[in-house]
């Protein structure tokens, strides 16, 4: 690739990193609330908290567009130095989250029901994933707070603003499991009110922040902006459109695991150990695409195609040596990394015969992560929801034909096939956004 100047490669490395870090710390905060509970007498209690956290995971990550959308819009109007419109941007994702926030709260029962449903837990962890939700469900307005928070900071390019504040969210969250659970015998509730207080005080100092970072660059909250029907249904609009663009990645990776499980036991448990070496690749390429949201919007805010050509460039050049170097650990550490997550043989020697579909992984997928981040920063989620429409379609193709004649290697088959088509449709509609730099 060409046209990447070491000033901006720098600055691609000075973004992405705190977002790598920052994404490293959630699984930690996992691994403490697991181990807290697993102190109790019974399995129930892990398995209580698992069930409750799953089922928000699921929650939340549908209103991932509070952040990806904010990112945008924010990125774009700093770019053209209207501080003024970042704070309407931000004051009306906030205003999106609290209502959000609220319906969530509102509809705590049938969202319970439908979640207890699915995951079909047994009866004694029913009872105690229960407390865990009726109590956790009341996170919702400042999760989603910290949602439109994070979109803010990576907007103006202050990721390690993000990074201190996830940081000071699970250190909250850590201290207090240890004094409500093992110090205070509070159980499977102690972990949840644990969560509720790391979240409500990470939106306090995140809003705190906030403040301080703007009072230098003016502006000023215009209330008649913030509520301006057109520009609000702008933001709701491209809202939704990444709303249908992460349902549809949803129902995808759903689809595989069904088709997963009917492949049998092994295939499945060998599957959800290759699924968690996927996720470690995206803490990795996740930093590079948010690179690339905060200064393709910086671009396209000031009218600059050089700045925009030199955005794409460097973060894909970071993202594709971050993914070189997973592919290379995979093929020489894989058999370890499975090792660590399972003892059992026939699980191990399962996952190592479809481990050649991680390995390459990586290289497949780097190209739809990071048009990704570019149309996120352009705000074009049209495009991106049509292309993930489409690329949904050749996936039901795929899934449907290949697992049956190739079986667990037909499945993730499909999957890079998805990502192939994912990558194709979005850059069938790459030209426009380098019309708008020279509009």
């Amino acid at each position: 690739m060409k046209g990447a100047d070491r000033a901006t490669m720098i600055r691609v490395w000075h973004l992405a990193w705190p977002v790598i870090l920052s994404n490293i710390t959630t699984p930690l905060l996992g691994l403490v609330d697991t181990a807290v509970v697993g102190r109790l007498p019974g399995p129930e209690y892990i398995g209580a908290v698992a069930i409750g956290a799953t089922a928000f995971t699921g929650i939340f990550w549908m209103f991932g567009f509070l952040r990806m959308g904010t990112t945008g819009f924010v990125a774009q109007a700093a770019g053209a130095d209207d501080f003024t419109e970042v704070r309407s941007i931000l004051a009306r994702a906030m205003l999106i989250s609290l209502v959000f926030g609220a319906l969530l709260i509102g509809l705590q029962q049938p969202l319970w029901y439908g979640a207890i449903e699915l995951l079909d837990p047994s009866v004694t962890v029913r009872e105690l994933a229960e407390q865990y939700f009726s109590i956790r469900v009341w996170t919702g307005p400042a999760t989603l707070v910290n949602y439109a928070l994070l979109g803010f900071f990576i907007g103006i390019q202050r990721p390690r603003l993000a990074l201190v504040i996830q940081i000071w969210l699970n250190g909250v969250n850590i201290v207090l499991d240890l004094l409500f659970v093992v110090g205070l015998d509070m159980g499977v509730p102690g972990v949840a009110w644990a969560t509720l207080i790391g979240e409500y005080s990470a939106a306090i100092l995140g809003l705190v922040v906030v403040m301080r970072v703007l009072r230098p660059h003016g502006g000023r909250f215009d209330w008649q902006s913030i509520l301006d029907p057109a520009r609000g249904r702008k933001l709701l609009s491209a809202n939704f459109d990444i709303f249908v663009r992460s349902a549809c990645l949803i129902i995808t990776f759903a689809w595989a695991t069904r088709v997963g499980a009917r492949l049998g036991d092994l295939a499945l448990a060998a599957n959800a150990i290759l699924m968690q070496m996927v996720h470690l690749l995206a803490y990795g390429l996740d930093g590079f695409a948010f690179a690339a949201e905060a200064l393709v919007g910086g671009a396209l805010g000031s009218r600059s195609p050089s700045a925009l050509k030199e955005a794409v460039t460097a973060s894909t050049i970071w993202a594709l040596i971050v993914a070189v170097g997973v592919s290379l650990a995979y093929l020489f550490a894989g058999p370890l990394l499975i090792a660590l997550m399972t003892d059992q043989a026939d699980i191990q020697a399962t996952a190592e015969v479809y481990l050649i579909w991680i390995i390459v992984y990586p290289l497949i997928a780097i190209w739809c992560y990071q048009l990704d981040g570019i149309f996120i920063g352009a705000t074009q989620t049209a495009e991106m929801r049509n292309a993930m429409i489409m690329s949904l379609m050749v996936f039901a193709i795929a899934i449907l034909i290949l697992p049956d004649i190739l079986g667990n290697h037909g499945l993730w088959a499909s999957l890079s096939i998805f990502n192939v088509a994912r990558t194709v449709t979005l850059a069938g509609y790459y030209r426009r956004i380098e019309k708008r730099a020279v509009a």
